[in-house]
């Protein structure tokens, strides 16, 4: 512990007036560095734990984390649901028919992922019932041929509940006109808003009303699967695919979605490390500072050495000088960077609402809103880590005032 006589002189220091300003200003400099770097990190991690909240919520609570689906049609597909279940990490299993379609308004045509669901177990591989925003899914039932779309695609094709639409399927029948594409009419009943790219791309229909346009009445296409550990997915869905008999294929949430969580990832820890670089600097700072520091208390130095100060007291001096600066640096840093990470999100929505333009398109990014996660174990490891960075830097300058000899500091004066 650092003598009393240390703390006293060091805290002086702090608030003393010196001859050169030029050293007051590099320890200002130095804890504004300290701060802004502080305050940016928490604020970036926050944002970055915000996309992958947003990422495993909404992104991977739309889509299925596991599913398995048979080269044929599954005619049996009840026993083989009830399989799935049996598993300890299988959370729920839901049968499905995928299929890309073509939907048609009287205003515009887009291209979309039509999914057959079954809506008794929807809600055990999906949360969209949760984000319906128009409409109700309660008239999702077999042979009505009704939908349901997101949000942005409906907005797109000009269509509110109520509408019909066509649909095109790729598979075309043969009749007496020729060759032609499939068409049904849906009546659009419900729309839903996750705020990603789903809203624009996905549409819904009774799996029944799928299983007949894909001439497979009674059976589906394979099992949709969510797990407890959506980390675990991988591995479990294919223990269950190869635990079947017959050929299945089988697919998981890391081949749709696997590299954006990853990226998500490598971000973090790649925009951590850069903007950590600003605590080194302003850490840097602090050794420029102490150095003309102990340059200039030379005199000073000496006297307290003659007075019988103990070279680790000098040093304590100035380690607690050096050490103030950080505190108080890194404390600031951290009361902005909370008071930051928590309303980013609402000053991101006043700058777009003030200057009317989109910082994240839902065309370009999976969500178009700038999402945020305080985390404290992210507070504590950036305030611990600018501390110890901060305390580092204050060693050799302080090692270098205590080897200060009087005679030689004494000599011009």
């Amino acid at each position: 512990m650092l003598h009393n006589l240390s703390f006293f002189i060091g805290r002086r220091y702090i608030g003393a007036k010196r001859r050169s300003h030029f050293i007051s200003f590099i320890s200002s400099v130095s804890m504004i560095g300290l701060t802004l770097g502080v305050a940016v990190l928490i604020i970036v991690l926050s944002v970055m734990n915000g996309f992958e909240r947003e990422l495993r919520e909404r992104i991977l609570g739309m889509v299925p984390h596991g599913s398995i689906s048979g080269q044929a049609p599954i005619e049996d597909w009840e026993s083989l649901r009830e399989r799935m279940l049996a598993h300890p990490e299988v959370r729920g299993a839901a049968p499905f028919i995928a299929e890309t379609a073509m939907l048609i308004s009287d205003r515009e045509s887009r291209g979309a992922l039509v999914t057959g669901v079954d809506p008794r177990y929807l809600s055990e591989v999906s949360i969209i019932e949760n984000h319906i925003v128009s409409g109700s899914m309660d008239a999702l039932q077999a042979g009505n041929w009704n939908i349901v779309l997101g949000e942005s695609l409906a907005r797109q094709m000009g269509v509110v509940p109520g509408d019909r639409i066509n649909m095109l399927v790729p598979e075309v029948s043969v009749n007496i006109m020729g060759v032609q594409p499939r068409f049904k009419r849906f009546t659009v009943i419900a729309l839903f808003k996750v705020g990603a790219q789903l809203d624009s791309d996905t549409a819904l229909v009774h799996i029944e009303d799928a299983a007949t346009l894909k001439r497979m009445p009674g059976k589906v296409q394979g099992i949709q699967l969510s797990f407890d550990d959506l980390f675990r997915a991988p591995a479990v869905t294919r223990e269950l695919a190869f635990g079947l008999q017959g050929r299945y294929q089988f697919s998981d949430w890391t081949r749709t979605q696997g590299n954006l969580f990853q990226a998500i990832q490598l971000e973090k820890r790649m925009v951590g490390l850069l903007l950590f670089m600003i605590i080194a600097v302003a850490a840097f700072n602090i050794i420029s500072s102490l150095f003309m520091l102990v340059t200039e208390k030379q005199s000073d130095i000496a006297i307290l050495r003659t007075m019988g100060a103990r070279p680790s007291q000098i040093m304590g001096i100035f380690i607690v000088q050096g050490g103030l600066v950080g505190t108080i640096g890194v404390i600031l840093g951290i009361i902005f960077g909370v008071i930051g990470a928590l309303t980013v999100a609402d000053i991101v929505a006043a700058v777009e609402r003030f200057f009317g333009f989109e910082v994240l398109d839902s065309g370009v990014y999976f969500i178009n809103y700038m999402p945020s996660e305080l985390r404290f174990d992210d507070v504590l490891l950036v305030g611990g880590a600018s501390l110890v960075v901060a305390f580092l830097s204050t060693l050799y300058p302080a090692y270098r005032a205590a080897k200060t000899l009087p005679a030689e500091a004494l000599r011009y004066e």
